[in-house]
């Protein structure tokens, strides 16, 4: 027998063997049936253990995916969250539990903060009309330390003191006064009171005017109709001009009258055109270091 011939019945003796092994395993298989592997089991089955683990996420859609493929293939799909860690959650039912982040309150700001800034205590500051100023003061006295430059109640009532102590610190003064009703309003000067003999206006477009009588501080910036921003007179301090004042204190610090003014566009800023002022502050500003003990 050739070396031909001696192959050719070996390869067909291990064909027939193997195809007889094959029959033998198969039972009573309909023979139409595929033999592969990823049909050998029904929908919603697990496949046999002794299946070779080529499977991956790739090959079978995630809703017919075993619950326990992760386990077989080594990977996690899904974590789940400890009991422990749930506690306490359904207080947030919308916010999902796995990205649940807990923050803590922060501490609420002191009212009292704004006193800090005040030399001494004022008739009239909040701390809301404190942070109406921070917002409509110009930026060059922002942060900076309030000085009290005269109160009718430390200092007497006087307009030509008023006027002397504005002087000190140089630069944007503040004008807070009251009315007997409880209102609370004023203006801002853009530099030290130097009263002129004759009726002269002074100021720039910064000067503004304010009340409470609303319920909450009103701000009212200059319209630009004219140029009547403040008038300071050895017996009389006014702001703005047109058909009336603004706000207009007499020399006597016990008196004032206020109107629609064009000016500022505003209306009366106290309860009443002419009231009795309870009392008159003046503020200037300066940087805290020169006024440290």
């Amino acid at each position: 027998m050739s070396s031909r011939e001696y192959s050719s019945q070996v390869n067909l003796s291990f064909s027939s063997n193997f195809l007889s092994s094959l029959n033998s395993t198969s039972g009573d298989a309909d023979a139409n049936e595929p033999k592969s592997p990823a049909h050998s089991y029904s929908e919603g089955s697990l496949p046999q253990k002794s299946l070779s683990r080529k499977w991956s996420a790739k090959s079978l859609p995630w809703k017919k995916r075993p619950s326990n493929f992760g386990e077989e293939n080594g990977t996690t799909e899904c974590r789940e969250i400890p009991e422990s860690s749930k506690e306490g959650m359904n207080q947030f039912p919308n916010r999902p539990i796995d990205h649940c982040s807990i923050v803590e309150a922060s501490a609420r700001p002191d009212p009292n903060e704004y006193l800090s800034y005040l030399t001494e205590k004022s008739t009239f500051m909040s701390a809301d009309l404190f942070d109406f100023f921070g917002s409509c003061l110009p930026n060059i006295v922002k942060g900076c330390q309030w000085i009290l430059l005269y109160s009718t109640w430390k200092h007497g009532i006087s307009l030509q003191t008023l006027l002397r102590k504005s002087a000190d610190p140089p630069g944007p003064c503040l004008l807070i006064v009251g009315d007997m009703q409880g209102a609370i309003f004023g203006g801002l000067l853009n530099s030290p009171l130097k009263p002129t003999s004759k009726r002269k206006y002074q100021g720039t477009s910064e000067t503004f005017v304010f009340t409470t009588i609303y319920g909450e501080p009103r701000l009212f910036r200059a319209t630009g109709a004219n140029r009547f921003y403040y008038l300071c007179l050895n017996d009389q301090l006014a702001f703005g001009g047109g058909q009336n004042f603004a706000l207009s204190i007499e020399e006597d610090l016990l008196r004032g009258s206020s109107g629609p003014c064009e000016t500022f566009g505003n209306s009366c800023l106290a309860h009443n055109s002419e009231f009795e002022l309870k009392n008159v502050e003046l503020w200037g500003f300066a940087h805290s270091s020169r006024y440290l003990t």
